[in-house]
């Protein structure tokens, strides 16, 4: 995830900019940059790849001012380019941005027929471009930035800074993290606790759809109604901890919440909006000669790559095997010698799947790797990188790692199908468009955090639950039986949906709830045929489908969780969110330790 500091200050900035950037290196970037205002002038220094390109050409060419903003990025819309790196300048304002702004095409068009000149390729120049339009109208920056956000969609944290204004720094977010610190004499912001910590303890989180005026004396906090607000100003104690939980009760909880964020940032990494293509980095062989493709993992990574199998087979039309990596170098599986074996894992360090990934390239095969930690073991060892940007996850039971795996791998079925002829130009470009939607189904998905906690209370007293899928619904159908395992204690299975009547039915009765995952489209017939022989053996079913599927087979279930329609690509993505949540409210209701769960541990380095 990208990171965000900045400091209205009563001495020089850019050092403490640079520091600050330094705390938030965790969160992973491929450039980076800084931006002042020195004198009547907004001045900045932008650089590619890691801080220390950053710090020479602060050293050869320093920044003064006494306010200042600061950004870490992920490359999202646009190569990591020196051009597409921020701070972003257009005209009197300066801006950072975390997140994505999904109508960045419109508001592009929009402003280039009004005679802007964009320098970038990335949809965060679009903003500062709206802002700047209304500031060059006459606006004062307050209402400059009020007028703009309302026509942002998507997920964003933004920091503006004003040329003709040297006393303010204006924080805005939507989806992504943001945090006021208070100081003396001067104030600041930043993407998390930490980066402010050593200014700082005084912090207050901003809360969704807040936006902040910072200046040296005071701090003004507005809601998304521009109303102004007060936010709790707390002890951030960040100096202690690397990442905090800001206002949730847990890490799963946060993690969760970020999903739009984070996949957003993951899958325009992989995407071209410009040219409606999907792109994958650094690829030196031909994916269009891969015959078969082995995919190892484990656990949820195991079931991400489940859900690729579908993917791959259906839109590249190449043979997929999967393996669980602790049985893959057991079983002495057949590789065909220049085959493609592809390994899943958060970690990059899981001691299975390493294992499996070393037992195969010694076989001759290709290695491709879905990695959040881009220096971890695997990715050194790997042929094909293919990074996801879920920043650090801190909860054991995985959320955003994995949905940001889906993203991946979404990312390159498509890509794979390009390169075997099985996809024309036209339809990549309308899966680029489905991907592009991926991060607000998610955060509509999360709308109904409500109704969920709501109905955890049905799932809570259970000793155990059954859950039913067809398709790429049945490894999510095993991901929402892990994710209640994991961290409720409570046993839960997950079916293949039709093999319920082949043995598994004989343990339906009324105490045991049934979820059931049965988007509307070609499968949920046959779905709701399985659903609909539990019922008649007194199974009590929670249907989670969209308002057609509802108002199909809705009608006698215990409860219902309503999901936004999306094309099935996705749909994985949207309905990893209730079942994550489910288990999330479920555990809390039974008190259990959701971030650390027992005998569990978040990277597993041994066999």
């Amino acid at each position: 995830m990208c990171g965000i500091v900045g400091i209205v200050g009563n001495h020089d900035v850019a050092q403490r900019l640079f520091d600050g950037l330094k705390r938030l290196e965790y969160r992973g970037y491929d450039s980076a940059g800084i931006c002042t205002i020195d004198g009547s002038k907004l001045d900045r220094r932008r650089a590619e790849g890691k801080l220390e390109h950053l710090k020479r050409a602060l050293e050869q060419e320093p920044l003064d001012g006494e306010v200042g903003i600061a950004h870490t990025r992920w490359a999202t819309h646009g190569a990591p380019t020196v051009s597409n790196a921020h701070p972003h300048i257009a005209g009197p304002v300066a801006l950072v941005h975390n997140g994505i702004i999904e109508n960045f095409k419109p508001l592009r068009d929009e402003l280039i027929a009004d005679g802007r000149e964009f320098l970038s390729e990335t949809d965060s120049e679009v903003v500062a471009h709206l802002v700047a339009r209304e500031v060059e109208g006459g606006a004062s920056p307050e209402a400059a930035v009020a007028t703009a956000l309302p026509r942002l969609k998507g997920a964003f944290a933004i920091a503006f800074l004003f040329r003709d204004h040297p006393d303010l720094v204006i924080g805005a977010r939507m989806g992504a993290p943001l945090t006021v610190g208070y100081g003396e004499g001067e104030n600041y912001l930043g993407s998390d606790a930490l980066a402010l910590a050593p200014w700082s303890q005084r912090i207050a989180y901003l809360e969704e759809g807040d936006w902040a005026a910072v200046r040296r004396d005071r701090i003004d906090i507005f809601d998304r109604d521009n109303r102004p607000v007060e936010r709790a100003i707390v002890q951030s104690g960040a100096s202690d901890v690397r990442i905090e939980k800001g206002n949730y009760a847990h890490y799963m909880q946060k993690e969760i919440f970020e999903q739009p964020v984070v996949v957003a940032d993951t899958l325009q990494s992989y995407i071209r909006p410009f040219e409606g293509v999907v792109a994958l980095p650094n690829v030196d062989f031909d994916l269009g000669e891969v015959r078969r493709l082995t995919i190892v993992a484990c656990g949820t990574s195991y079931y991400a790559g489940l859900v690729a199998k579908y993917w791959i087979e259906q839109f590249a039309r190449v043979p997929v095997d999967i393996d669980v990596a602790s049985e893959f170098r057991y079983r002495d599986p057949v590789l065909e010698p220049g085959g493609l074996a592809l390994f899943v894992s958060q970690s990059g360090e899981t001691a299975d799947t390493l294992a499996a990934l070393r037992h195969a390239k010694a076989q001759q095969q290709r290695i491709a790797v879905v990695v959040n930690v881009p220096t971890s073991s695997m990715a050194r060892e790997a042929d094909l990188l293919l990074p996801t940007h879920a920043g650090p996850e801190i909860g054991v039971a995985s959320t955003k790692a994995f949905t940001c795996q889906l993203a991946v791998l979404a990312a390159l079925a498509a890509n794979l199908a390009r390169a075997k002829g099985q996809l024309s130009e036209e339809e990549e470009r309308d899966i680029v468009a489905q991907l592009q939607l991926a991060p607000a189904a998610i955060n509509a998905a999360l709308n109904h955090d409500d109704d969920i906690r709501e109905m955890a209370h049905l799932i809570a007293p259970a000793r155990d639950v059954l859950y039913l899928g067809r398709g790429p619904y049945y490894p999510m159908a095993l991901e929402g039986a892990l994710k209640l395992k994991e961290i409720s204690y409570i046993h839960a299975e997950g079916y293949a949906a039709g093999e319920m009547k082949h043995g598994p039915i004989a343990l339906i009765d009324d105490n045991v709830p049934v979820i059931v995952l049965a988007p509307s489209g070609p499968l949920f017939e046959k779905t709701v045929s399985n659903m609909q022989e539990v019922r008649a053996r007194g199974g009590k079913i929670v249907l989670m489908s969209d308002a057609k599927g509802l108002a199909e087979a809705g009608e006698g279930c215990m409860a219902t969780i309503e999901m936004p329609q999306v094309h099935p690509l996705i749909a994985p993505l949207v309905y990893a969110v209730p079942v994550q949540l489910l288990a999330y409210h479920t555990a809390v209701l039974k008190g259990t330790d959701v971030d650390q769960p027992r005998n569990l541990a978040k990277s597993v380095t041994v066999e």
